[in-house]
């Protein structure tokens, strides 16, 4: 295969698994980690070498300190950083993803009641550590982990980062700045600017008022074209 077909089939973002089980014991998080950070920096010079981005599933330490410390960029789940990890990650500007949308659907569509008991002690750490992330000016941006359930529904991530203590000014930056960075396409999307891609969409009200609005969406335009009216 010649390089620019091999080029054009790679991977602009990666996604490494970083953490095993979680479980919540005595109002604390313990979590198995998979790569060490020097592994972690390997990956991360390997991407770097190929253009490309790395992010990690993370949901706490000490593999979220490993994470931030190889430079990923970003830190997707994030139940819970230590400070160190906080400092580093505002430093470096990594983001912390907070996905609480699949958490809720894991609440409410648990597997037996020892699952519930367990998802909802892990939301519950994640809110109140979500509030300290915030406080330490952790760098933020926008993910549902949409898949487990139905596309179509997460928006639903927006509510709930407002409701845990976002502004939906700051929410709207995380998903359309951040987000755009996060992923290497600072310069393409996440903006009405010339140059950029003409992605549009229209909803019934300000979501700087009531972000609830953004999940119901009249009119969607793709790069100029209108899928929706």
């Amino acid at each position: 295969m010649r390089q620019s077909e091999n080029s054009s089939r790679r991977a602009h973002f990666i996604k490494i698994y970083q953490t095993g089980e979680d479980r919540v014991i005595n109002g604390g998080l313990l979590t198995a980690f998979q790569y060490s950070e020097a592994e972690l920096k390997a990956a991360m010079s390997e991407a770097a070498r190929m253009g490309t981005h790395i992010g990690v599933h993370c949901t706490g330490e000490p593999a979220a300190l490993y994470a931030a410390k190889a430079g990923v960029a970003s830190i997707d789940h994030a139940y819970y950083l230590s400070p160190e990890t906080m400092a580093i990650m505002r430093e470096k500007e990594i983001y912390a993803v907070p996905t609480f949308t699949i958490s809720e659907y894991f609440v409410n569509h648990p597997e037996n009641p020892a699952d519930e008991e367990l998802n909802r002690a892990l939301l519950a750490l994640h809110v109140s550590e979500f509030h300290k992330q915030l406080a330490a000016s952790v760098p933020m941006a926008v993910g549902s982990d949409v898949g487990p359930f139905p596309h179509g529904i997460q928006a639903r991530e927006f509510e709930l980062m407002v409701q845990y203590g976002m502004s939906p000014g700051d929410v709207l930056r995380a998903d359309l700045l951040h987000g755009a960075k996060l992923l290497g396409w600072a310069d393409e999307i996440g903006q009405l600017k010339p140059g950029f891609y003409a992605d549009v969409i229209a909803v019934p009200g300000n979501p700087l008022e009531d972000i609830s609005v953004l999940k119901h969406v009249s009119f969607v335009m793709k790069n100029g074209v209108v899928y929706r009216r």
